[in-house]
C-alpha cells in the first residue's frame, strides 16, 4: 500500500496482515465492552 512517497507493507507478509486484522478486531471489541461497563 502506498501513501504519497511512502510504502507500507504489513509485517510478516500475509500472516502478519491477518494477525494485524485479528488484533484490531479484538481491541475494538474490548474497547466496546469496556465503554459499556464504564457507562453503566
Amino acid at each position: 500500500m502506498r501513501i504519497g512517497n511512502m510504502e507500507i507493507r504489513p509485517l510478516g507478509g500475509a500472516w502478519g496482515c491477518l494477525a494485524m486484522v485479528l488484533i484490531s478486531v479484538l481491541l475494538s471489541v474490548l474497547c466496546t465492552v469496556g465503554a459499556n461497563v464504564l457507562i453503566r
